[in-house]
């Protein structure tokens, strides 16, 4: 695929021309009784800004306050290792505006840790979370975070120009307001235009191995089963360490469920109507390809229990031959692979699974839900500090601060644009682990990124990174983003009975993989889809298609 950079005019006019009209419709409340000092629980409420009489629609609002001032960020994601303030850039960034950022994780799972919050009423000032997360809708429907739109009339009119290519439309809820703000959100006319699909699905496998093998096709259960077979016989082991054949990211519920199918081409709809993906007739006969491939013993069942440390482990050693994985989060091991004592052990992307047409795989790109929202709760002391921090990082000047950070210290204009120096250009192929801890640029701190803009910054990727994006990009489904999670979320009958059926699949599939035949199998599966009419599918179809119906008018606006 075709990818252009954008000049940083053109970035910022994609953002701010599909935002324009929706900041006349959110706008239209400036005073009225959607303020803030109207909305949620009043003893919650901010005092008055005694600065509201200078704001200025054309001036961030941050600047007229940079007094110190601490907010703590609740960063849905365990795995997120970060800090705020011991790294080059978060000191800048603080002490530009005055404000100094606790980030907090979970240390389990992020919706109870949320759940909890919320019965407490205390909440961090700042909340990033999956967008498909159940907490989200919770957190929205149960009044704990600021409608954006509302305290953008009082505090911080600027936001509306700098709130991103429609994407607080996007989100705009029954009640007209918009609680979150996502990163990485794209739209489909934005990545027709540039060439930026975000797409980072793809099928990977260890290039040494894979080639001496002769480069099988991978695409059929046949030439899936062989390679394995050929792994087990001449490449059991690696550097005295057994190699593992096979490894999904995110288990059952991501990597062996919607990513394969989408590896597999299977479709979301058809006729306007929501299709069955679990039970169509390609998906179960891979099923069954990998039922087939455990009973000859040619995978085993770590790729279903292995933690997250094994797998990092085995990653790291290049112990995995094929893997379900997304591309990026191979960025930083790729390069160590390829500059270590066997420098071709690193991973390519190459077809993976197909249906039995031999279509090629629809990857999910990039969508107008982003990756992750980010909120500001009503526990918050300085609603007017968070909302105005917001604005900042959503601008072109917080954007090139987050990604590349202080001019003359980790930057310097070349041939007419922002560029890091060279030496940490190369530091983020050689090692982005101190590149992100001491100095904290790229995509440290990524939850307010907006690609439209930080993508025309990025250094020339490394070959054995550019190679996975690439072929990601040449597979993804455009248009296929609008349905990336249909799924009901929050406490509805629907999200209730849709909550009870996937967590019976996560159990129902380790059954089928080992199962000791394929009768066996089939009376397995047969069992799960009567008991997920039992659960209450009905309703969750119902639900996904009235989503589905929504996105499509909301898209036709």
């Amino acid at each position: 695929m075709t990818r252009k950079r954008m000049k940083p005019i053109t970035a910022m006019a994609l953002a701010a021309v599909m935002t324009l009209s929706m900041a006349a419709c959110t706008g239209s409340n400036n005073g009225g009784s959607n303020s803030v000092g109207n909305a949620g629980n009043s003893t919650q409420q901010p005092e008055a800004s005694p600065t509201e009489t200078a704001l200025n629609p054309e001036e961030p609002a941050w600047k007229l306050d940079t007094s110190p001032v601490d907010l703590t960020w609740f960063v849905g994601a365990s795995w997120y290792p970060h800090t705020w303030g011991e790294s080059l850039n978060s000191k800048y960034m603080t002490e530009k505006t005055g404000v100094n950022v606790k980030i907090e994780v979970p240390s389990g799972d992020a919706n109870e840790q949320l759940t909890l919050m919320m019965t407490s009423g205390q909440l961090p000032d700042l909340i990033s979370m999956g967008s498909w997360e159940t907490a989200v809708k919770k957190l929205w429907e149960g009044d704990h975070v600021y409608a954006l739109n509302e305290l953008a009339d009082q505090y911080d009119p600027y936001f509306y120009k700098v709130a991103g290519d429609g994407t607080l439309k996007w989100y705009r809820q029954p009640d007209g307001n918009t609680y979150g703000m996502p990163n990485d959100s794209y739209s489909p006319n934005l990545m027709h235009e540039t060439g930026m699909t975000a797409a980072n699905q793809t099928f990977l496998v260890r290039k040494d191995l894979y080639e001496e093998m002769g480069s099988p096709d991978l695409s059929t259960p046949e030439g899936f089963l062989n390679a394995l077979q050929l792994l087990k016989d001449q490449f059991s082991e690696y550097k005295g360490q057994p190699m593992s054949p096979f490894f999904a990211q995110g288990n059952v519920p991501y990597g062996m469920t919607e990513y394969l199918q989408n590896l597999l081409a299977i479709p979301f709809e058809k006729d306007g109507k929501v299709y069955d993906r679990v039970t169509d007739p390609n998906y179960v006969a891979w099923l069954k390809t990998f039922r087939t491939a455990y009973e000859r013993g040619l995978i085993n069942v770590d790729f279903l229990v292995d933690s997250d440390t094994q797998v990092e482990e085995k990653t790291n050693n290049a112990r995995y031959f094929m893997m379900v994985r997304e591309w990026n989060g191979m960025a930083a091991v790729n390069p160590m692979l390829a500059a270590s004592a066997n420098p071709d052990s690193y991973y390519i992307a190459v077809d993976g699974p197909q249906n039995s047409s031999g279509d090629p795989a629809k990857l999910f790109p990039g969508n107008m839900d982003g990756w992750m929202v980010t909120m500001v709760s009503k526990s918050a002391k300085n609603p007017e500090r968070a909302i105005r921090f917001l604005t900042y990082m959503a601008s072109e000047e917080g954007q090139r601060d987050l990604f590349l950070g202080k001019e003359g210290e980790t930057w310097e204009m070349a041939n007419g644009k922002p560029q890091a120096k060279p030496e940490l250009a190369e530091m983020l192929a050689s090692d982005i682990e101190k590149l992100e801890k001491e100095y904290g640029i790229m995509d440290t701190y990524w939850m307010m990124r907006n690609p439209v803009i930080v993508n025309q910054w990025r250094p020339e990727k490394a070959p054995v990174i550019k190679q996975m994006e690439d072929f990601a990009n040449a597979q993804a489904d455009i248009d296929g983003g609008i349905y990336k999670g249909l799924d009901p979320l929050g406490d509805s009958e629907a999200a209730v009975n849709w909550s009870r059926i996937s967590q019976n699949w996560e159990e129902t599939l380790p059954e089928l993989i080992t199962a000791k035949d394929e009768t066996a199998f089939d009376k397995i599966f047969e069992s799960f889809v009567a008991r997920r009419d039992e659960y209450g599918f009905a309703k969750v179809v119902e639900a996904r298609q009235a989503e589905l119906d929504a996105r499509k008018a909301k898209m036709a606006e």
